[in-house]
């Protein structure tokens, strides 16, 4: 024995590996011979290729692709001519839309598809893609105009071979893929209503059937058409027995307001239910007359009335008109390759259009008068909330309030104060109204010499002011919040050396504040080397831009901004200088100097001049400027904070 309940001898070990290797290999083996399925590997290529590194195919006897060095035009042609070469058929489906480039060789399906070369439109790749043939139908050798559909199945294609060497080879294929050959009889005893023993002149009819082994869909009779043509080529056509095809066509489904039936083979819609045009089409596995009597039936359900159809109407081609009392429709259905393919459209009459856009704008002006008239409501009451709570707030005089430390005065009933000297920054809260607020900044600031500039805003429930005093700045807002007013202030004035100086008293921070500002005027600046335009070594942010002509890689413009941890003057001293070593000459000409929130603007234009207002400094050149200005709603560093900004 080679096994013993302890354990497995090396000999039984072998037998297993043996025995494991043999059923890999008949599992590989089973799998090569699908004869269902080509192996993608073994199919010829163009001259030329390699493989085509960016593909991952997971089964490349599946899929496979390559490279090949010429343009897709090209290797399509040479491509289809392989492969016609190798014994491959190229067909096009009854709706090809969404399909692509098809070939069957045998039992066998294959699909062709071709792409630009990435970045290389010299070069193409090629696709191929193994396609299984649920119901297989033999192909004559020399057949042209190929249109098949393997899922019904159904084929249409031209040959030159006679209506009985036709009906020959049709019968050897298909009774060599499983299908079996029905007779009249047969037929008659399974459908009763079947008419098997028609005729056709000039040709012949045959029907098969084939039983499904595998679970899939009952795949119901064929009927092999034959019909020799003048020009003596011989029509074939393979396609659903007309007794197996539905008599009667059921509601389906709503497509964007329009009837679609059962046995579809897709379908496909545009607009939406409410829109002017809306458009349905795709394609009926029905006759045509069946397709027609559906729609006709459904279409007056929806109140649609039936008008003239279509005077150039066939057996294979009927339009017709429908109209209700805002639309018209005009459905279209065409019949080929056993299909009833459907356009219908419908379309708002002008007077139903122009009653929709009367009642479009009359519900758009409803919407923004009862708007409108809402948002004066709110108003009004939030006006009247107002004017209640301004009511409760103190006109009276305030006093300011006892040991302060912060750098300006306090009013006495400040609440919720919060002051951030490192960055000039303060908040408080009072029971006072704005005016009073007011009252008690313009007179404590003018006491100790600050002075009011003049652009400030002054209302009931909101106060801005700006001052200034020996190169500083403060900018002070009041403003109602509910039944207490809000103020905050920041600007160069409330700024202090560091956090400590908070705890002393003013007179020391200001001391304090004063020699910083010393200190920062008295730094020297050093100029970066490396940088494209003048800018000191000690920035701690900057940027440059350059503007271009269109077209042309000459600069118009260069801009520098950056941050200088340094007073304006100092600033403004190493410009100068700077400036004047590159050959700038500085003018007075309309140079305005006064104390505000401060910025400096260093910008060089070739060839270009430009009017700037009177707060710019002209350096002498064209376009060459460094401006100090105010700018609304971002503060910029205050003069004497020791923080300059360029820009």
């Amino acid at each position: 024995m080679f096994a013993t309940t302890s354990g497995t001898h090396v000999p039984a070990r072998k037998l297993l590996l043996a025995f494991v290797a043999v059923l890999m290999a008949s599992t590989s083996i089973a799998a090569r011979a699908d004869d269902g399925m080509v192996d993608v590997r073994t199919l010829p290529q163009v001259e030329g290729a390699t493989p085509n590194q960016s593909a991952h195919e997971s089964y490349p006897e599946i899929h496979l692709s390559y490279r090949v060095p010429t343009v897709v035009a090209i290797t399509t042609a040479a491509t289809r001519k392989l492969l016609a070469a190798n014994g491959w058929q190229e067909f096009v489906y009854p709706n090809p839309s969404g399909h692509p480039m098809s070939f069957k060789k045998g039992q066998q399906g294959l699909t062709l598809s071709f792409s630009q070369g990435l970045g290389r439109p010299d070069q193409s790749v090629v696709y191929y893609s193994a396609d299984r043939l649920y119901n297989n139908v033999p192909f004559p050798q020399d057949a042209t105009d190929i249109v098949f559909d393997d899922r019904r199945p159904y084929l249409s294609c031209l040959t030159a071979a006679t209506i009985e060497a036709s009906l020959d080879l049709f019968r050897q294929g298909l009774l060599a893929a499983d299908w079996t050959a029905l007779s009249a009889a047969d037929i008659a005893a399974r459908w009763p209503n079947a008419k098997p023993d028609e005729t056709i002149a000039n040709g012949s009819t045959a029907y098969f059937s084939r039983d499904v082994r595998d679970g899939g869909p009952k795949q119901p009779p064929i009927m092999l058409s034959l019909l020799r043509r003048d020009d003596g080529k011989t029509s074939v056509e393979v396609k659903v027995a007309p007794f197996m095809q539905p008599q009667n066509l059921e509601f389906a489904k709503d497509v964007i307001g329009l009837p679609m039936p059962d046995h579809t083979d897709g379908f496909g819609s545009t607009g939406s239910s409410d829109s002017a045009r809306r458009k349905v089409e795709g394609a009926v596995k029905a006759d045509l007359p069946v397709v027609m009597a559906f729609f006709r039936r459904e279409l007056a359900a929806q109140n649609w009335k039936e008008e003239t159809s279509d005077a150039g109407a066939t057996i294979n081609d009927v339009t017709l008109n429908f109209s209700s009392p805002d639309q018209n429709a005009r459905l279209r259905l065409v019949h080929k390759y056993n299909l009833t393919f459907v356009t219908l459209i419908a379309q708002m009459k002008e007077s139903a259009l122009a009653a929709r856009a009367r009642a479009k704008k009359e519900a758009d002006d409803n919407f923004f008068k009862n708007a409108e008239a809402a948002a004066k409501q709110i108003i009004a009451a939030d006006e009247t909330r107002r004017v209640a709570q301004a009511a409760n707030l103190s006109d009276a005089p305030l006093h300011a309030l006892a040991d302060n430390t912060r750098p300006v005065p306090l009013p006495e009933n400040a609440d919720n104060i919060k002051f951030d000297g490192g960055n000039g920054q303060l908040e408080f809260d009072s029971g006072s109204s704005v005016k009073a607020i007011a009252a008690f900044y313009r007179g404590v600031l003018k006491s100790q010499g600050w002075k009011e500039q003049p652009d400030g805003i002054n209302k009931s429930n909101m106060v801005m002011m700006d001052f200034s005093r020996a190169g500083k700045a403060l900018s002070f807002t009041a403003m109602q919040m509910g039944p207490r007013v809000k103020v905050s202030a920041d600007g160069s004035g409330l700024m202090m050396a560091s956090a400590k100086m908070a705890g002393k008293p003013a007179a020391a921070g200001a001391q304090a504040s004063n020699e910083t500002t010393v200190k920062a005027a008295d730094q020297v600046l050093d100029a970066e080397p490396d940088s494209a335009l003048p800018v000191p070594k000690q920035h701690t942010m900057s940027s440059i831009g350059t503007g271009k002509v269109p077209g042309s890689n000459a600069p118009i413009r260069r801009e520098l901004e950056a941050s200088i941890p340094a007073e304006l003057d100092n600033v403004l001293g190493f410009y100068r200088t700077e400036l004047g070593k590159l050959g700038w000459k500085e003018t007075v000409e309309g140079a305005v100097v006064r104390p505000c929130a401060t910025g400096v603007h260093l910008c060089r234009r070739t060839g270009h001049s430009e009017t700037r207002p009177q707060q710019w400094r002209d350096l002498g050149q064209p376009g060459a400027e460094i401006s100090r200005c105010r700018r609304q709603g971002r503060r910029r560093p205050e003069a004497g904070s020791g923080q300059t900004d360029l820009r």
